[in-house]
């Protein structure tokens, strides 16, 4: 029987091997390379048909006074007269960027402290410590939910449960969500009380701090202040620093419950136009499509300048260590 060998590499003119080229391996890569491409493709048509395509659309409409009820090929080229309207002569915009910062500036800061709060209190190995991380975290749950809006209007309504409980101590109520001063303070602690993911985010970075810089903080002296400052801190930062991104992205995007405790107005008194119910409000209520393409445009243009200025700071007080970079 005559034995067979495998081909070997070939010799150039020189005398050098150059091995042959593997054209099974190759043909295998590109297979796999194109399994790859179909099971990615519905969530690339996903991407096209639901986010790119009406992002582009939106963009040509902000352009134009295009009102919905128009057909696309009959739409008025304005070019930038919608975006000059909202600079210049609209002031429920302004108004409602003012509503916004508000909202955000006051509701994220005292939300992320309440995270950081009671992950330090769940921090702990006490007896039944699971079930109360579980209860926390239950609100977020319910995100931005049109049930629970109703029930915290209901909550917070001149005969609402909370109205109920002042009297119990003899403090005389009001119809929060009916009064311009505090209608917005409701939104805000409806925020704030959606606690729950930050503080899961908070739990996990708090494990991960070693208890080493703990007990030499302790053997130096350092009160438990001194250890929160100096060592929960710093080492929290880059977890501070990734909830604080998402939550103000959150913050700048409320919507649900403003809709539900003004019925669609921004009221009492445009207490409550939050930036995207005032979108909302000129799109589909003032039919003014073209307009509010314009709004969501500067939206997101702020919402990415906002990032840009977190991640640009970000580097003078986050503190990653060896091999988190």
């Amino acid at each position: 029987m005559a034995l067979t060998t495998a081909p070997g590499p070939t010799r150039r003119g020189n005398g050098s091997v150059r091995p042959r080229a593997n054209r099974g391996a190759g043909r295998n890569r590109h297979g796999e390379g194109l399994a790859g491409y179909v099971f990615l493709s519905p969530w690339l048509l996903g991407l096209m048909a639901v986010t790119a395509i009406p992002m582009l659309l939106s963009l040509y409409l902000s352009f134009t006074n295009y009102d919905i009820l128009t057909p696309l090929s009959e739409v008025e080229w304005v070019g930038l007269a919608n975006y000059e309207r909202m600079f210049t002569s609209d002031p429920s915009y302004w108004h409602a960027v003012q509503v916004t910062l508000k909202f955000a500036l006051i509701a994220v800061p005292l939300k992320l402290a309440a995270a950081l709060g009671v992950a330090l209190l769940l921090n702990r190995a006490w007896r039944g410590v699971g079930l109360f991380r579980s209860l926390f975290y239950l609100p977020s749950l319910l995100g931005g939910s049109v049930a629970l809006a109703i029930v915290w209007v209901n909550m917070f309504n001149r005969d609402g449960a909370f109205n109920s409980f002042l009297a119990l101590v003899g403090i005389e109520g009001k119809p929060w969500v009916n009064d311009p001063e505090w209608a917005l303070q409701t939104l805000m602690v409806l925020a704030i009380w959606q606690f729950g993911a930050p503080m899961v985010i908070f739990l996990a970075g708090l494990k991960q701090v070693p208890t080493e810089l703990y007990e030499a903080a302790s053997v130096d002296g350092a009160s438990k202040f001194s250890q929160f400052w100096n060592v929960t801190l710093p080492m929290l930062s880059p977890v501070i620093f990734f909830n604080l991104v998402l939550e103000t992205i959150n913050g700048f995007q409320g919507f649900t419950a403003a809709f539900v405790l003004s019925n669609g107005t921004g009221g009492p008194v445009d207490s409550t136009l939050m930036y995207t119910l005032n979108l909302y409000i000129s799109g589909f209520t003032n039919l003014e499509m073209g307009y509010a393409s314009a709004m969501a445009w500067v939206f997101l243009l702020a919402i990415a300048l906002i990032t840009v200025i977190f991640f640009s700071t970000g580097r003078f007080w986050v503190h990653y260590s060896d091999g988190e970079r």
